[in-house]
C-alpha cells in the first residue's frame, strides 16, 4: 500500500486539524499542520479571504497546502457575524451572540467553510455549507468556536455534542474538504496517467 500523500494545513487550530484529518485520511491524504502567519483580507466574501491568504503564502509553504476560512451566517441578523465570525467570537463570544438572539423566533443559520488549495502554484477554492438553527443555549463540550450553539438540520445535537466523526457527516468544513480531496486525487491520477509509457 502506498504511503499517504502529505498535505499541509496552515492553521494553529487543533480542532480544525483533527476534523481535516478525519475527512482527508479516507482519501489517502495525511494532514500536516503548518504554522505560518496568514494575511487576513477584510472582505464580505469568504472565498476572497481564503484565496488571498493562500496566495500570500505561495512559495513560503510546502505544496500542496491549503488554508480554510469559515463563518456563521444568522438569517435574522442579516447574515451576521458571517466573514467576521472569528472576531465576533473573540470579542463577544457565544454569550454575546445568544444575547443578540434573545426573543428572536427565527433561529435559522448556516455555517459556511471555504478551503483554498495551493497546488503547483495555482489557487483552487472549495466551498461547503450546512443549514441549521441556533440553539437556545450553549450545549456540549466538544468542538470549538460556535459549535456549542449550532444544530445542523435533521439533528437534535449541537456540533459540540457530536464526536468528530459524527460532526464530519454534517459539517460545512467536511463538505469543502471532500471536494478538495477529490480534486487532488483527480489531479494526481491525471498526472500519473500523463506520465505513463503504456
Amino acid at each position: 500500500m502506498s504511503a499517504p500523500l502529505k498535505i499541509y494545513f496552515v492553521t494553529s487550530n487543533e480542532g480544525k486539524v483533527r476534523e481535516a484529518n478525519a475527512v482527508l485520511r479516507r482519501y489517502g491524504l495525511a494532514v500536516v499542520p503548518y504554522p505560518a502567519r496568514k494575511l487576513e483580507l477584510q472582505s464580505e466574501s469568504l472565498e476572497e479571504v481564503a484565496s488571498y491568504a493562500a496566495r500570500s503564502l505561495a512559495g513560503k509553504v510546502p505544496e500542496p497546502f491549503f488554508v480554510e476560512d469559515s463563518g456563521l451566517f444568522i438569517y435574522s441578523l442579516r447574515g451576521f457575524p458571517g466573514p467576521y465570525s472569528s472576531y465576533v467570537y473573540r470579542t463577544i463570544g457565544l454569550r454575546g451572540v445568544l444575547k443578540l438572539m434573545e426573543g428572536v423566533s427565527d433561529r435559522r443559520a448556516k455555517f459556511v467553510a471555504v478551503a483554498a488549495l495551493c497546488l503547483r502554484g495555482e489557487i483552487h477554492v472549495f466551498r461547503g455549507e450546512v443549514e441549521g438553527i441556533i440553539a437556545l443555549q450553549a450545549r456540549g463540550a466538544g468542538g470549538f468556536g460556535y459549535d456549542p450553539i449550532f444544530m445542523p438540520l435533521g439533528s437534535n445535537k449541537t456540533f459540540a455534542e457530536m464526536s468528530t466523526e459524527e460532526k464530519c457527516r454534517h459539517s460545512h468544513r467536511a463538505k469543502a474538504l471532500r471536494a478538495l480531496a477529490k480534486y487532488i486525487i483527480d489531479e494526481v491520477v491525471r498526472e500519473h496517467s500523463g506520465n505513463s509509457c503504456a
